[in-house]
């Protein structure tokens, strides 16, 4: 049976000094500083990688990525080089920051279950009183998380990410700065699609020459939450739950099937009706949010595929 979803990589490059695997991204780092960022199909929810990949997911992720940082290296610099296979982003490598700047500009998620049980304060920033889920806040708010090597993101504020050393204070006024850019330009990009950026998260990095840059991906259905802008009042009005753009209804499905990633707790069954509709849902969300049809890559041998396209980047990139 033909494997068409890419569950992870083995890529035979030349100069290969480390490799990382996250989730859903397998990055290899190269002599020369230079970062090749794999998207694999995984798929992953609660912080658990679900056994079975998803077609085309990986290079809808990196598709949308990619042309959500060139609509953006006016404001904000950025990592990438090139993108020389559908599932593949080439770079220069930073030292990451180890604090995702998550920013959000409506009560939703995490927020909005934070506030339903009383608190009005969220990694020190204190919330508007008097809203009720989905109400767009005055002003977006910055929410950082530091980034966990395993397990869940925890949530933290500026004053402690400071005390703690994780971030130098003129780096972390950058970083706020470039974070409240980048959304701006995300909520008018998405606003073209008919569409309402809901919250979102960026990381960055330090080139080797000081210089803070966005890194890995940007404004995709795994990182951000999009509302329909069509309707968004009058659901408001009606206390009627917003139609969602993300892989939230991942998540719904997954709790509606008693898994929450907690401890005891068995992933449900994903049959391949299942696996397809999940494949047609990012097909949707990729189309929605650029605004472009989506173009199937070739899924026979993608390993193979990535290899030779990377390899030959690689070697007219010498030349």
């Amino acid at each position: 049976m033909l494997n068409t979803t890419l569950m992870q990589t083995n890529l035979q490059l030349e100069g290969i000094e480390s490799k990382y695997v996250g989730k859903v991204r397998e990055v290899y780092r190269l002599k020369n500083e230079l970062l090749v960022m794999v998207a694999t199909d995984r798929l992953s929810a609660f912080d658990v990688v679900l056994p079975k990949g998803i077609p085309y997911k990986g290079q809808i992720l990196n598709q949308i990525a990619m042309q959500m940082m060139e609509a953006t290296a006016d404001i904000v610099p950025n990592w990438l080089e090139a993108t020389p296979d559908p599932n593949v982003a080439v770079g220069r490598a930073c030292e990451p920051f180890k604090v995702e700047m998550v920013i959000r500009g409506y009560l939703s998620g995490h927020a909005a279950r934070t506030y339903k049980t009383g608190e009005r304060i969220l990694c020190g920033v204190r919330m508007e009183e008097g809203l009720q889920e989905n109400d767009r806040f005055e002003t977006p708010i910055i929410t950082p998380a530091t980034k966990a090597e395993e397990g869940h993101d925890e949530d933290i504020s500026r004053e402690e990410l400071l005390r703690q050393g994780i971030v130098e204070e003129s780096d972390y006024i950058q970083l706020e700065k470039y974070t409240r850019a980048l959304f701006q330009r995300g909520t008018e990009i998405a606003k073209k699609q008919g569409l309402i950026l809901v919250d979102t998260k960026y990381e960055f990095g330090k080139t080797a020459e000081g210089k803070v840059v966005l890194i890995d991906e940007i404004h995709t259905p795994d990182s951000s939450r999009y509302f329909y802008e069509e309707g968004y009042e009058e659901r408001q009005k009606e206390g009627l739950p917003q139609k969602q753009l993300s892989k939230e209804f991942v998540r719904q499905w997954l709790i509606s099937n008693g898994f929450q990633g907690l401890e005891g707790q068995t992933l449900p069954e994903m049959d391949s009706e299942r696996i397809n509709s999940i494949s047609e849902r990012y097909i949707e969300l990729y189309e929605n949010i650029t605004g472009k049809p989506f173009v199937k890559a070739n899924l026979e041998n993608i390993e193979d595929r990535i290899q030779v396209n990377i390899s030959n980047y690689l070697a007219k990139r010498k030349v």
